[in-house]
Formats: structure tokens, C-alpha cells, sequence
């Protein structure tokens, strides 16, 4: 899952950045508003969560999220403020922002909150993706495979889950390298040329070290597709 973080305070803004990277999330940070909206109006980034503070330079969060919202958004939204006046959480609300945190907070909640959001939007959608017997698990950031003995865990990294969350998401379609490189990897992210197809290669060799029943396949000249083939 990708996130957008839009917080000016640099020390609390790499705070949670550094927390949501260890929780497998994919973080876009900028600490100006008219930044932010040129993240959020990229075609070629799609975000599954966004987090706005309220005080901005060049366009506050509450702006944003109007903003974002006269153009059909439902993209989720949390606002984080120091106001804690009843009067500005209903406007926070009223902007179009679904969730609101008081600062100073702890990242327990912030996590907290953000699985809320998770649950309830229906872009987003359940807590777990199935597809074949593969299960991943958004909750504990865990991938499990059945074997004889019950279930196995396969144990990957953050850019490994995140890659194999967006074939499962995209089975059977053809993914191409900039595709991927723009929504897996930060946009200040420093990449190598062949930085996908690195991660593409070290997802197969980890999935087949666990007899996982799945192929990523390369499409000569085009991507990669996810083939899934069901146990007998």
C-alpha cells in the first residue's frame, strides 16, 4: 500500500515515515501542500491512504483535502492538528477528511488509525488478499502457504511483499517495469536501471525455495504477469 504523508514538521515527519516504511507501507513524503497535490494528481502514482496535517506552507491540509475531494476523490484521508477544539474537528470532518488525530500522538494509534481506515474503505478493501492458496495477511504483514504441516510462513522483505501484493492485486495482467517502479518504489527514491528486475528475480527464487505454486513470468518486451496455478 502506497501513502502519501504531507507534515512540515521534519522531525516528526521522518518519525513517521520511519514507522510506516517498518510496517511495509510505501511513503511519499512532502512537507509542502502544493507539492502533495501534484503527488495526488500523477496518473502515474495511486495512492491507497493519505495523511494531512492541517498547517501548511502554500496550501493548508484542510485546503487539500477540499480540494481533493471537488475532484470525486474517496481516497482516505487522515488529519493530523494540534487544534483540538470540537468546532475545528468538525471542520476538519467537514472538509472530506474521514479520520482526525491530535497531536502530540503516539504511533500505536496512528497505526491504529490508519488499519481503521483500511477496513472501512472499500478501496481498499479486506484485510487480507487470497489468491490461489497464497494468503497475505495486511495486518501482520505476513505471507502464508499451506504445506503438509500446517501452514508456512514465507518470510520476505518490505520491497518483496510489496511487490508480490501488487501481482496479487493485478493477476493475470501484464505489468510493465515503469508501472511498477512508479507505484512500488518513493518517488525521491534514488533507483538503478534494473532495480525491478532485481526484486522481480529474488521474489521467484523466495517463493520457490517455499514450492509456492505461482509464476511470475516475463513478458518479453512488455513486463511480467502473475500465473497462478491451482494444487491438484
Amino acid at each position: 500500500m502506497r501513502i502519501l504523508l504531507v507534515e512540515d514538521e521534519p522531525d516528526l515527519g521522518e518519525a513517521i515515515q520511519k514507522t510506516l516504511r517498518r510496517e511495509k507501507y510505501i511513503v511519499d513524503w512532502t512537507l509542502d501542500g502544493e507539492e502533495a497535490w501534484h503527488y495526488l494528481t500523477n496518473p502515474w502514482t495511486q495512492y491507497t491512504l493519505a495523511i494531512f496535517d492541517w498547517l501548511l506552507p502554500n496550501l493548508s491540509g484542510l485546503a487539500l483535502c477540499e480540494q481533493l475531494r471537488a475532484t470525486g476523490s474517496t481516497l482516505p484521508v487522515l488529519m493530523l492538528t494540534a487544534k483540538d477544539a470540537m468546532a475545528d474537528k468538525v471542520r476538519g470532518l467537514d472538509a472530506g477528511a474521514d479520520d482526525y488525530l491530535v497531536k502530540p500522538f503516539g504511533m500505536a494509534e496512528l497505526l491504529a488509525r490508519l488499519r481503521a481506515l483500511q477496513r472501512r474503505s472499500p478501496q481498499i478493501q479486506p484485510a487480507r488478499i487470497q489468491v490461489g492458496q497464497l494468503i497475505l495477511e495486511y495486518g501482520s504483514s505476513t505471507v502464508t502457504l499451506p504445506s503438509p504441516q500446517g501452514e508456512q510462513v514465507i518470510p520476505l522483505t518490505s520491497k518483496e511483499f510489496q511487490l508480490l501484493e501488487y501481482f496479487l492485486r493485478h493477476p493475470q495482467q501484464i505489468l510493465t517495469r515503469d508501472q511498477l517502479l512508479n507505484q512500488l518504489w518513493d518517488v525521491e527514491a534514488e533507483t538503478v536501471s534494473n532495480v525491478v528486475a532485481a526484486q522481480v528475480r529474488l521474489l521467484r527464487r523466495k517463493l520457490a525455495e517455499y514450492g509456492c505454486p505461482t509464476l511470475i513470468e516475463t513478458v518479453h518486451g512488455q513486463g511480467y504477469r502473475l500465473i497462478l496455478h491451482e494444487s491438484p
